[in-house]
């Protein structure tokens, strides 16, 4: 049963963008700001081609994606030693506080994703890692 008083349902146009920690634009979707949302928060994702991410983890939050369009690599782990492929209808998850960053593996098309966190906060939980841009730059030499 709905609760009565300040509580209501919110319908959020996918029309505003901002850009994050993270050096990519996301679609405003449900969030602490755009709703009053306690405890998630999910948006929609552009990477360009050949866009990728900084190197970051989400302090004290998971993460939940599910890939719409495009074909992503992602490096993860303390070092960024580990490696996926990510292509549509793929749902990724990454547990609190490890270190990732997603590239689009596409020089001409864009990647469409869904991403949900536990952080009800755009960019509270977003640390970055520049410490670890060095090994991104390393795995995109090698990759061409």
């Amino acid at each position: 049963m709905a609760t009565v008083g300040t509580d209501r349902v919110h319908v959020v146009r996918n029309s505003d963008t901002y850009e994050g920690k993270q050096g990519l634009t996301y679609f405003t979707g449900i969030s602490k700001e755009s709703t009053g949302s306690k405890g998630v928060c999910l948006h929609a994702l552009n990477i360009p081609p050949s866009g990728r991410a900084n190197a970051h983890y989400h302090d004290g939050h998971e993460s939940a994606i599910y890939m719409l369009s495009g074909h992503a690599e992602q490096l993860w782990g303390d070092q960024l030693e580990n490696h996926d492929e990510i292509f549509p209808g793929d749902y990724v998850y990454i547990p609190s506080g490890v270190p990732h960053v997603v590239m689009n593996a596409s020089s001409t098309e864009p990647i469409m994703a869904v991403i949900a966190r536990t952080d009800p906060n755009e960019q509270e939980s977003v640390v970055l890692t520049p410490e670890l841009e060095a090994r991104v730059d390393e795995f995109l030499k090698n990759r061409k």
